[in-house]
């Protein structure tokens, strides 16, 4: 008697809850929450060894808000220890979920020691813990997994054959120009095509030709397929992605806000529809360049120093690009 009066007290404190949640979700409150004002869990994503002997630790972050992109300076509220502060981590932090964006070289015999980078943001400090344990051992099917490329613990013969993109930034590492003028890039992205791109309508068509022949898939619209897709719920219990190459310019580092032209796709997990990310449910992988060659312009709104970092993304894997500018008056 004792244990079902127990399991029913359980059973309406999770109805409540269920409702409150729904609640919150319905009139916005929960969205508004965490539009700004949160902290930024910094995140150790794992290891994976060099060739000269050297391990590289990849570190990415949570940014608990949908909004604001805080801007921490290296020093005791974003540093390293043991050692120097500066580990080359971002100070211009991304709305929500970034993962594997930066890496951290450690020599031979690091041995069981933990480098911790510390973020404290909006008055909340975090730590993350870093260290050579097996279990943290990263390969490639392992980054295309997490990123949501792949179903978890999944693989095929394409995705382990997938290598990832390489970025040539053309030009100088180290660039000047004025305040709201505008500095124009161009980046040489090169790939090999794996994974296969994405092509939700191409796929649809097929499977509707095989199962009710080319009447049927004559009836396949995008638009149809964009319809579909926002009203399925996820399938995946991890994060899923579209592949496709891509290429991302984004602030690194820098005291004022930027723009690009053309509008760049996010390079952090945005899973809205219409969102322009990879984790958005509508979004499609841009038509490929015959060259390879991405040009963007970049206009600043504050003199300073600022670091530019540019991700091609095929889906599975990445490469990263930097760029240094001063901006002055």
């Amino acid at each position: 008697m004792l244990s079902n009066t127990l399991k029913s007290q359980r059973s309406i404190r999770q109805v409540a809850a269920f409702m409150a949640f729904t609640v919150l979700m319905t009139t916005g409150a929960f969205a508004d929450t965490y539009r700004k004002g949160q902290h930024i869990e910094p995140a150790f994503e794992g290891w994976r060894p060099n060739p000269d002997g050297t391990f590289n630790f990849m570190f990415g972050y949570m940014n608990e808000n949908w909004e604001e992109e805080p801007d921490v300076q290296v020093g005791p509220d974003n540093g390293f220890s043991p050692g120097d502060a500066d580990r080359g981590q971002p100070t211009h932090f991304l709305p929500r979920r970034n993962r594997f964006t930066f890496e951290v070289t450690v020599p031979a015999d690091w041995g069981d020691r933990e480098l911790v980078w510390t973020l404290k943001v909006n008055g909340v400090e975090r730590k993350a813990y870093a260290t050579l344990k097996e279990d943290y051992l990263v390969d490639n099917m392992v980054i295309a997994s997490e990123t949501g490329s792949l179903g978890a613990g999944t693989s095929s013969p394409e995705s382990r054959a997938n290598i990832p993109p390489v970025v040539a930034v053309q030009g100088d590492s180290l660039r000047s120009v004025r305040v709201g003028e505008p500095l124009s890039l161009r980046t040489l992205v090169t790939d090999d095509g794996l994974p296969t791109p994405s092509d939700p309508v191409a796929e649809a068509r097929r499977f509707a030709e095989f199962a009710g022949g080319a009447l049927a898939a004559a009836f396949i619209t995008p638009e149809a397929i964009a319809k579909r897709r926002l009203m399925t719920p996820p399938i995946r219990v991890t994060v899923g992605k579209t592949n496709g190459l891509f290429l991302s310019w984004n602030v690194y580092r820098g005291p004022g806000q930027v723009t690009f032209n053309p509008q760049q796709a996010k390079p952090w997990e945005d899973t809205r529809a219409g969102a322009n990310s990879p984790w958005g449910a509508l979004w499609l992988p841009p038509a490929k360049l015959a060259d390879g060659m991405h040009e963007v312009q970049v206009t600043f709104d504050k003199p300073g120093t600022y670091v530019l970092w540019g991700r091609a993304d095929d889906g599975g894997l990445y490469h990263d690009g930097y760029i240094t500018v001063n901006v002055t008056e």
